[in-house]
């Protein structure tokens, strides 16, 4: 009844305001459901740090250097029967470098627990500089004297090659060691991984090892992955020979022992083929056994 009494126009007004009121309702609410814009950025903001972070942590060098660090400085942590000898041995190493490498001296005692560096130190290299000489003129009388000083010098050379009073430095070099086989038996082909560090020879179980040639034992143990029980002999400081799968060893570390002496008795290899194994190494690298031991061998491999 009170809307009759408006006319068309209030009508049209009313609906208006009520319109309009309703929209700025509805505008109102889904407003407050948008972020603001500052928090959003901010979002973002977090969001890309974040990403840069972690790209960054990922593509760091330093963060991963510890994988790469180990794998570079190859350690040996030494255990219950273990010598310098053998560990150098076990990585084909000249036991005199891995003694250097670690400050060890002769009689190169080691600890268990100790860790031992295998690879040599590295060191920046500085360039030294160039001294700077300076030239002297030398008047004509003292310069007929140096030379003759010189002539003088080169005559007492020559003279001491011929045979002269002068005593000269003896150069040092190596012992020679007359080898000698280690047993008797047949050179065979085995399947071991440490075959074709040296000669198989095959024989009869408990047959006699001999020493190689005269030394001292540095290892008598059975330590060494592959090698079963194990004799390793010192003859200088350039050879060792190594005598391998073993059933019975006779002489311990410490023990001098002559060309020819027995050390232990023939057994099996990891294949149950009785043999020994036999090597020579040269400053820690292994080397052909046959091109030292004497021509007469006694048969040749087996196929």
């Amino acid at each position: 009844m009170i809307l009759r009494q408006f006319t068309l126009k209030d009508k049209k007004q009313l609906y208006f305001i009520l319109w309009l009121f309703i929209s700025l309702l509805i505008s109102s609410c889904s407003s407050n459901s948008v972020a603001p814009v500052s928090s959003r950025n901010s979002d973002q903001t977090k969001q890309t740090t974040g990403a840069k972070q972690t790209k960054s942590i990922t593509s760091n060098p330093d963060l991963t250097s510890t994988k790469s660090d180990n794998k570079k400085s190859s350690r040996h942590i030494v255990v219950r029967g273990d010598t310098l000898y053998s560990i150098s041995w076990n990585y084909n190493l000249d036991y005199k470098a891995v003694a250097r490498w670690n400050a060890i001296k002769a009689p190169y005692v080691i600890y268990p627990g100790q860790s031992l560096r295998l690879i040599a130190h590295t060191r920046k290299q500085v360039t030294p500089k160039k001294a700077v000489v300076k030239k002297t003129v030398l008047p004509d009388k003292e310069d007929k004297d140096k030379k003759a000083v010189v002539k003088k010098s080169e005559t007492v050379k020559k003279a001491t090659k011929r045979g002269g009073s002068e005593k000269i430095e003896p150069v040092k070099t190596a012992r020679k060691i007359n080898w000698q086989w280690p047993t008797t038996g047949k050179l065979v082909k085995s399947s071991s991984p440490i075959s074709k560090k040296g000669l198989d020879i095959a024989g009869k179980k408990g047959q006699s090892i001999q020493a190689s040639a005269s030394g001292n034992v540095v290892y008598s143990g059975s330590g060494l992955l592959g090698y079963g029980r194990l004799i390793i002999i010192k003859h200088n400081e350039t050879y060792l020979s190594a005598y391998a799968h073993n059933s019975v060893l006779m002489v311990k570390e410490g023990d001098s022992v002559a060309s020819g002496q027995q050390i232990a008795k023939m057994g099996q290899d990891g294949n149950g083929q009785v043999l020994l194994h036999f090597e020579i190494r040269k400053n820690g690298n292994p080397v052909n056994p046959a091109t030292y031991l004497p021509k007469h061998q006694l048969s040749r491999p087996q196929t």
